[in-house]
């Protein structure tokens, strides 16, 4: 229809509306639309952070196999106070923490030492790097059935874990007993195709890391993980032999805290990391170690270089 078209003379003149009214609605349109939005800002801003005392925290997921160990109610709490919601994530093996890391499930995570960190980088092409040293624990060696190394027998079985790295540690543990012979020597990447059988005294069987403390129902004796020898309730002191966390060949079996790379330099996840060597925390950590455990408080481009140069190792054995 036309706005042209004349209006129907019949019919009564409409009232006019007031100029009043149309302001009024203008202005409760404005107020709702508004509050409207300052609800969604609000909704969106909680979904992405917590409320603690009034002011908003940062959320921090950090991947573990160790979710049980007592530190971790004190590292959160020093968190809190820092603005830092350290959300725990709980892995039960050693296989799960860096793919969920590298996938973007986590933030961080905190389970691993350097050569570990190595191998999974090079095999899975990934760029996870340390940002933050924690301590060096030993590798030790126990057994139900024998109270001494010198009485564990000729062709005697040992558990030892099965992934590449603790697996070479076992086997250098072992060697350092006098249990085993690795052909020259040994290393770092030794498998247990390195074991001069003949020169040996024991065969190994590697399984789960996490199944070597079950393992020693069965087998003489057992490698055993710190933290699954504490889940399994296994004493350190009643451990038959273990390696020196002192040493010079500790270094590639320091701890740490790992990032993706892009995230090494994050002022938050070095504030975790930071607050993780204050006396409460690690008073708790050598502690629930049994005090087998060494405090190691090494610079990232320190703990960056020996990644670099284990990893330079395993390539070249490729």
């Amino acid at each position: 229809m036309s706005d042209a078209t004349p209006p129907t003379p019949s019919l009564p003149e409409k009232p006019k509306k007031s100029r009043a009214g149309w302001i009024t609605g203008i202005v409760i349109a404005a107020i709702a639309v508004v509050v409207a939005v300052v609800l969604i800002v609000v909704n969106v801003t909680a979904s992405g952070s917590s409320q603690a005392d009034g002011g908003k925290k940062t959320v921090v997921k950090i991947g573990t196999t160790e979710q049980s160990a007592p530190y971790w109610p004190i590292l959160k709490k020093k968190a809190a106070a820092k603005g830092i919601d350290l959300q725990v994530v709980g892995f039960s093996d050693y296989t799960q923490a860096n793919p969920a890391l590298a996938d973007g499930q986590i933030d961080l995570n905190l389970f691993q030492h350097l050569q570990f960190l190595a191998n999974y980088d090079v095999q899975a092409k990934q760029d996870l790097v340390p940002i933050a040293s924690t301590l060096v624990v030993p590798l030790p060696l126990y057994s139900h059935k024998y109270d001494a190394v010198d009485a564990i027998p000729q062709g005697a079985k040992i558990a030892i874990p099965n992934d590449p790295t603790n697996q070479a540690r076992a086997l250098l543990v072992l060697q350092k007993a006098g249990l085993l012979k690795l052909k020259n020597g040994g290393s770092t990447l030794a498998t247990p195709a390195d074991i001069d059988a003949a020169a040996s005294k024991v065969t190994v069987i590697p399984v789960d890391a996490a199944q070597t403390a079950p393992a020693l129902n069965s087998a003489d004796g057992a490698i055993v993980n710190n933290n699954f020898a504490l889940t399994a309730g296994l004493d350190p002191k009643s451990a038959l032999f273990q390696d020196d966390p002192k040493s010079e060949t500790a270094e590639p079996y320091i701890n740490a805290f790992v990032a993706r790379d892009k995230d090494k330099d994050n002022e938050t996840y070095l504030e975790v990391a930071k607050l993780y060597h204050s006396k409460e925390v690690t008073d708790a950590v050598l502690a629930e170690s049994k005090n087998t455990a060494v405090i190691v408080d090494k610079p990232q481009k320190d703990l960056i270089a020996v990644l670099d140069d284990l990893k330079k190792t395993i390539q070249a054995a490729q």
